[in-house]
């Protein structure tokens, strides 16, 4: 049995996505994983995937990068805190970022998000994220 139900990868790199789907799936923590390259396909896929937010395709975590074209992940964050209470699943968003630049984590202060990694994602930034906000760790762990 998976950790959570679905997670949601946003991030316009496609080795990134697919490094991080790979370990995902190696580790087993969630049923299915979404893939968006950047924060509009992210918002679109919630529209669709969470109508009903107890939906098995609903995200339960979200990894978000912080900057993509088109709608990077303030972006997102900022529609994301806009769309009415009842479409937003609860859901756990943690930001992924290369740098711990102090602007960016200054601008990541007040924003819906449950903390912030730096990339690369590994097993055990997953696992910490699982334990902290999930109460458990990877079933493949």
């Amino acid at each position: 049995m998976a950790a959570i139900s679905c997670t949601l990868l946003v991030d316009d790199d496609d080795t990134t996505n697919f490094l991080n789907q790979t370990l995902l799936r190696r580790m087993a923590i969630s049923d299915a994983v979404l893939v968006a390259q950047n924060g509009q396909e992210a918002l679109d896929l919630l529209q669709a995937h969470c109508e009903l937010p107890t939906s098995p395709t609903c995200p339960a975590l979200i990894l978000l990068d912080m900057k993509m074209p088109r709608m990077n992940g303030f972006e997102f964050l900022q529609a994301y805190a806009q769309r009415p209470e009842r479409e937003n699943p609860s859901v756990v968003i943690i930001m992924l970022t290369t740098s711990l630049n102090p602007n960016d984590v200054e601008q990541m202060q007040g924003l819906p998000i449950a903390g912030y990694l730096t990339k690369p994602l590994t097993r055990d930034k997953v696992n910490q994220v699982l334990q902290e906000h999930f109460g458990q760790a990877s079933p493949a762990s």
